[in-house]
């Protein structure tokens, strides 16, 4: 079972649609979606996971004839959606999940910034817009249970985000098999490249904060010995 979803993986990594299209691996591909968008959605340390070449993926196959269509954005919709809500309620007992907190202390200092001004300039509107960031989509929810107490708007926009965020790429993906080969290649590895590179950014972030401040430690504390 395991070496059978690991190749999933791997046919999905390397866009292998002989490997997709084999007989009975289709109930996989639906198990292995839906996983990939409820982790990327609803936990930080998923953030790196190409979801949205994911779902383009998906479209395609969709396309094809190896997924049935709308079971497939059925699939997609739900788990984007209960994804942020795992992410809300983690916000919400922040306090009670000390590993949790460990993840948001982990997220750089701008970023923390950047989410706080949009809940505040934005409120709910702003998790509509951050289903379609890479990392963001995961950190604005948890930081909305932190501070948001309307539960029902919060799923009204988490719904409405994921609905439109599948039907968009679902339906481009959809799109990709009229395009030329190296195209639609180069646009598909293009979307699995931008959360991994959104990730590393963030990560160089958060390590060039963390030097800088133990750069500026250190000569006070040589000057604190010096005085006595």
């Amino acid at each position: 079972m395991f070496d059978s979803i690991f190749s999933v993986l791997m046919s999905l990594w390397h866009q292998d649609f002989a490997a997709l299209s084999a007989p009975g691996s289709a109930s996989l591909v639906y198990l292995v979606v839906g996983v990939l968008i409820f982790l990327e959605s609803g936990f930080i340390p998923a953030a790196p996971f190409p979801c949205d070449s994911v779902v383009v993926l998906s479209g395609t196959l969709a396309a094809v004839g190896v997924l049935d269509p709308v079971l497939i954005m059925v699939v997609i919709m739900v788990c984007a959606a209960t994804g942020s809500w795992a992410a809300y309620m983690q916000g919400k007992w922040l306090n009670r999940l000390p590993k949790v907190q460990g993840w948001v202390n982990a997220v750089p200092e701008r970023r923390m910034k950047q989410v706080d001004a949009l809940l505040g300039r934005h409120g709910l509107v702003a998790l509509f817009c951050a289903r379609f960031i890479p990392v963001v989509r995961s950190l604005l929810p948890l930081m909305m249970g932190m501070r948001v107490n309307k539960v029902s708007k919060f799923h009204y926009f988490a719904w409405l985000s994921a609905i439109m965020w599948t039907l968009l790429l679902c339906g481009f993906g959809m799109i990709l098999p009229s395009l030329p080969e190296h195209l639609s290649r180069w646009v598909t590895m293009a979307l699995m490249a931008a959360p991994v590179i959104t990730f590393c950014v963030a990560l160089l972030s958060f390590l060039t904060l963390r030097i800088r401040k133990a750069w500026r430690k250190t000569p006070v504390a040589e000057t604190e010995k010096v005085s006595h």
